[in-house]
């Protein structure tokens, strides 16, 4: 993959732990290991660190490369969707995981979309929830200084400009805090998995015995509609429904 690199090269301007530096030099070490080639090692550091309670979009990426590069696809594609949900405007993200999924076995189309939710879902994930939250504080800051200046200013010409910017940046603010609300909620209710066997019959009902559907195959992502013991009901991006066993995915 021509992008594996990118993370790999900004870990000293990284902010990976807020409370946690003392990791700092395994992420580095991970680093390293991957870079002579050392896969299995590098899993490890950075999965040490996941085990820590420490998590980044970077930290994902660089976890999923590194299985990818170990010939574990599965894995390399929950790693890559986790730092997606993290940073959803990551491009390089992206492209990685349109890259791991073309080497599955299961091309699925996804069911059309209209227009204006391609637009919706274009906007929404263009950056990440705290990019989002950051934008709108500002946004909400500078609509509050502008409305200071309405209230003192003497000029009618400055005070009319000031007031309907401060309106119009106001509004802007609470549009991006919508955005920011709908990817946070988007992520929490959208629950999704990545298939981890070889191969797994889709049922139609959680019983082994009843009926086969179709089959899945190591990689596949699926979304997650409900839990029934040891079952769950996933549906596929082209409207395909069934029940497989927890045991045969991971959820992202």
């Amino acid at each position: 993959m021509p992008k594996y690199i990118t993370y790999l090269v900004i870990s000293m301007v990284l902010p990976l732990f807020a409370a946690g530096n003392d990791l700092q030099p395994v992420f580095e070490k991970g680093n390293e290991q991957y870079a002579k080639s050392k896969y299995n090692d590098a899993i490890t550091s950075y999965q040490q660190i996941l085990d820590a309670g420490y998590q980044s979009a970077a930290l994902y990426y660089n976890l999923g490369n590194a299985y990818y590069k170990n010939g574990r696809i599965a894995p390399a594609i929950l790693n890559y969707e986790k730092a997606y949900r993290l940073s959803p405007g990551d491009e390089d993200i992206r492209f990685n995981i349109r890259f791991a999924n073309s080497k599955i076995t299961d091309k699925v189309i996804e069911a059309p979309e209209l227009f204006i939710q391609q637009w919706w879902k274009g906007l929404l994930f263009s950056f990440t929830a705290n990019t989002w939250a950051g934008l709108s504080v500002l946004l909400v800051l500078a609509a509050s200084a502008l409305f200071i200046v309405y209230l003192f200013a003497a000029m009618v010409s400055v005070k009319r400009t000031s007031f309907y910017a401060g309106l119009t940046l106001l509004i802007l603010g609470c549009l991006v805090i919508i955005i920011t609300n709908r990817q946070a909620h988007y992520f929490e209710t959208h629950r999704e998995a990545i298939v981890f066997t070889p191969s797994v019959t889709v049922k139609s009902s959680p019983n082994a015995d009843s009926g086969n559907l179709f089959v899945l195959h190591e990689g596949t992502k699926v979304q997650l509609l409900e839990n029934f013991g040891d079952w769950m009901r996933i549906r596929l991006a082209n409207g395909n429904e069934g029940w497989i066993s927890r045991n045969d995915a991971k959820e992202i």
